[in-house]
């Protein structure tokens, strides 16, 4: 059974991978965001962005405009530009499938944020590795965060997009981990797009509302989006920040997120990911891939925040000298952000 919150991440452990080849030549490098106004999806790019800058390969940022039509344009932009390499940030490989056997085709190696069910490589979809949160550590720090803050006995509603392999196999784990609780229910979840979370979350908090009442006691979602609309639901029918249910976003961790956890504004936690380190790992694997050497096996922890330990940070940005690392990795030198 599920009964605390899991212990403390050293920061040793978001130190980034041990060892990895020297910088490749430059070569211009595209990522294709899903929607570049997801907040998490813009951390994850400036944090490419940094890296790029860092091992000196110019960096072309495309933006999918949240559809999938828009992102397979984007992507085919990426190609025309016979680019040294590509990350997909945020969406599904699976659903890109004939422009990434271009790709291959081409010998443009692809790496993916979130755009896979699981970190790592997968050849299948065409990805040398895909960089994220192991699915199955993020469900078991949510879960035991939601169980032991309610001392074992809560009605949970999750929301989440079944589009997005990660965050179907996130909220998958997490119904299986919630169910472990004897006195603890998912009572529904939500299957709803992440580019229109915030406007469609409104309705939908609604209508659980009502139907769930005293036994809704908390919503856990897949993206910050979702909790902007559940938020908006709750001031709409009166309910403060002190009183459930209580909002918990999954995975990412942006400002806004982390403005309402200061501030007690509806959301009481969120499960991070370091997405700026993030970004600097897409490079670091690109350039794996294009020295002809296996992706690197570092997968970074998830990170529990809430109003106790927020402060006045807008993102998580771990102790551990990531940056520091992978500069020595590539033989960089140069200025290294605090």
């Amino acid at each position: 059974m599920l009964t605390a919150v899991p212990a403390a991440t050293p920061p040793t452990a978001y130190r980034g991978p041990a060892r990895g080849p020297s910088a490749r030549p430059p070569a211009p490098i595209e990522f294709v965001a899903a929607d570049l106004t997801d907040g998490d999806i813009a951390t994850v790019a400036r944090g490419v962005q940094q890296a790029a800058t860092a091992i000196g390969w110019p960096l072309r940022i495309l933006d999918g405009q949240g559809t999938t039509e828009g992102q397979a344009q984007a992507l085919q932009s990426a190609l025309s530009a016979k680019p040294g390499g590509i990350v997909l940030g945020g969406f599904d490989a699976a659903g890109q499938a004939a422009a990434l056997r271009a790709a291959r085709t081409q010998g443009v190696p692809v790496v993916g944020w979130h755009a896979a069910a699981r970190p790592g490589p997968d050849q299948k979809d065409g990805l040398f590795t895909n960089v994220a949160a192991d699915p199955a550590q993020l469900a078991r720090v949510t879960a035991g965060s939601v169980v032991a803050d309610s001392q074992g006995s809560v009605g949970v509603v999750i929301f989440t997009d079944a589009e997005n392999a990660f965050d179907a196999e996130v909220s998958s784990m997490l119904v299986s981990d919630i169910g472990t609780c004897r006195h603890c229910s998912v009572l529904s979840v939500v299957d709803s797009p992440i580019a229109t979370a915030s406007v469609l979350t409104v309705g939908a908090m609604d209508l659980l509302l009502h139907r769930f009442g005293a036994r809704l006691r908390y919503v856990l979602a897949m993206d910050g989006g979702y909790i902007d609309g559940a938020a908006i639901a709750l001031a709409g029918v009166g309910r403060s920040g002190e009183e459930p249910p209580f909002l918990v976003s999954v995975s990412g961790g942006d400002e806004s997120e982390f403005a309402r956890i200061r501030t007690g504004a509806y959301q009481k936690a969120a499960v991070v990911e370091p997405l700026n380190l993030q970004g600097w790992q897409l490079i670091d694997e690109l350039n794996r891939a294009r020295a002809g050497k296996p992706a690197s096996d570092y997968v970074a922890p998830p990170f529990l925040v809430t109003q106790s330990d927020v402060g006045a940070s807008t993102s998580f940005e771990p102790a551990g000298g990531y940056q520091k690392n992978f500069l020595h990795i590539w033989g960089r030198s140069g200025p290294v952000r605090p």
